[in-house]
């Protein structure tokens, strides 16, 4: 059944969640996304290269708890939703999953974890981590909560990439305190853009996300990108 916050219909619900994720000025990131679907909790990590594993945000003590396991053990529908791109639902945790994560399934039922919901964190082929939204119930979520909670976590990856790369890309010449602003990189930008059809800040995130993932200067893959030795398509 929809899972909905009041009397909202999902689009309205979603679209606040969007607004407030978009808006910033806080750390948490959590909050907007339990709203969204009226889940007890949430919680968000970044797992594997580039930014390694640790949790983001936690909306609870046991959306900590839940997110170390996953970290620890190196499975769970976190990693599988990562792994997969593809949202991941556990709706019922105490009869299923013990096939696909044992050692992650059989520590969540000792928590008496009832469903857990999974979402991909990635922006291009920079995978970053995930979502988990939690109830200590068994729960049910609808397809348009599923689909909503997809378009957040794409909000969710944009803003944790930013985080990440704003501020490490220093320029060698400390008399360049615009490493971004360089004609190489507009042009790049310009291309990127052009090729998958999305505008241009998405088009230079998914630059310095390629950047940052490979431990080069933007500069330099702006250049591969330029001379075509570098493909950025989605």
């Amino acid at each position: 059944m929809p899972s909905t916050a009041g009397d909202d219909p999902p689009g309205d619900v979603f679209s606040l969640a969007a607004a407030a994720l978009v808006r910033g000025g806080s750390d948490d990131l959590c909050s907007p996304l339990r709203d969204a679907v009226a889940m007890p909790g949430a919680v968000i990590s970044t797992l594997g290269s580039p930014m390694g594993s640790q949790t983001v945000c936690a909306s609870t003590r046991l959306g900590a708890r839940i997110d170390e396991i996953q970290i620890d053990l190196g499975e769970g529908p976190s990693w599988e939703a990562l792994r997969t791109r593809r949202p991941v639902a556990a709706s019922d945790l105490q009869a299923d999953g013990g096939a696909m994560w044992p050692g992650a399934w059989a520590a969540l039922r000792e928590l008496d974890v009832g469903s857990l919901y999974a979402f991909p964190l990635f922006v291009g082929a920079v995978g970053i981590g995930s979502i988990a939204l939690y109830s200590t119930a068994a729960r049910e979520l609808s397809g348009a909560d599923i689909s909503g909670l997809s378009r957040l976590a794409a909000i969710v990856s944009g803003t944790l990439l930013r985080r990440a790369v704003n501020g490490l890309e220093v320029p060698d010449d400390a008399a360049a305190p615009e490493p971004y602003s360089r004609r190489e990189v507009h042009q790049a930008t310009g291309m990127v853009a052009a090729r998958n059809g999305i505008g241009v800040d998405d088009a230079l995130l998914l630059l310095r996300g390629h950047a940052y993932a490979v431990g080069r200067p933007v500069r330099d893959v702006a250049l591969d990108v330029i001379a075509r030795r570098l493909d950025l398509s989605l």
